[in-house]
């Protein structure tokens, strides 16, 4: 039950990481359009944010490693979106009105909106890999299965969005979704710490 706790939570940010991305487009668009250079800019920005989350994930997965920490991943990210919701409309007018070039705009105003909560986004997966690791010998392959897990819930997440939940909702409605989610999601790691967990997690070497 552990590992697929785990992996459900992964599921849940590999789905919400590529709704976000998703959304930025339709965010951005009343300001700078939706061409190619809006879209590259989106694209970049949650790049580069997903690369330094990872790296940072993996650097902090190796102090002492539990689900509490694990959990507050998923909370801070919520946290980090609602300048989107709350003042998303306000910081892209300030853009737009100081950077009409849609391709600087765009990428300040994706910059603004998603880095920091993609960034913390990115942290999930390897520290989601340093909980599944049981063993040194096993962890290429657990690292593997996790991400195949992620990049098919990034696929899902994809192909939901754009087909169904952007005809269903609001975009802000969508967002609050993705913000309940993650609070439930961290909720839910921190509790199970509270209850079975009192060790950190200390990968067995190969014998």
């Amino acid at each position: 039950m552990y590992r697929i706790h785990i992996l459900l939570l992964a599921f849940c940010a590999g789905f919400s990481i590529m709704t976000v991305e998703l959304l930025g487009g339709r965010l951005l668009a009343p300001y700078f359009g939706g061409s190619i250079y809006v879209w590259g800019s989106i694209i970049t920005v949650f790049m580069l944010a997903l690369s330094i989350g990872y790296l940072l994930g993996g650097k902090w997965s190796t102090q002492q490693p539990n689900n509490i920490k694990f959990g507050s991943l998923f909370i801070v990210s919520s946290i980090l979106l609602l300048p989107m919701l709350l003042a998303g409309d306000d910081m892209m007018q300030w853009v737009f009105e100081r950077f009409e070039d849609p391709r600087y705009g765009s990428l300040i105003g994706s910059s603004l909106l998603f880095f920091l909560p993609t960034t913390v986004m990115g942290m999930i997966a390897p520290y989601s890999v340093r909980l599944l690791v049981e063993n040194t010998e096993s962890s290429g392959q657990t690292a593997g299965f996790l991400y195949f897990v992620s990049t098919v819930c990034s696929a899902l997440g994809t192909i939901m969005t754009s087909f169904y939940f952007v005809l269903w909702f609001e975009v802000n409605t969508i967002i609050w979704f993705v913000c309940s989610a993650f609070v439930v999601a961290g909720g839910s790691a921190i509790f199970r710490h509270m209850l079975f967990d009192t060790q950190p997690l200390i990968p067995k070497t190969s014998e």
